[in-house]
């Protein structure tokens, strides 16, 4: 994931900024605790797509 993409891209729910996590190919948004999947290197920022993330998982920053 290019840092130039990260930089501009946002929830699409809440415009908030989002985490990139590598290992599980994932933008997450800590506010909506969504996790948006990268699929063969694009993201897919699509409510419909993202997985709600259960409330004992931890986000940090990557």
């Amino acid at each position: 994931m290019h840092k130039h993409l990260l930089d501009i891209l946002v929830c699409p729910i809440c415009k908030g900024e989002l985490v990139y996590d590598r290992k599980a190919q994932e933008l997450i948004c800590k506010l909506d605790r969504l996790a948006f999947p990268i699929r063969d290197g694009i993201p897919v920022m699509l409510t419909d797509e993202a997985r709600e993330l259960p409330a004992d998982e931890e986000v940090t920053d990557a």
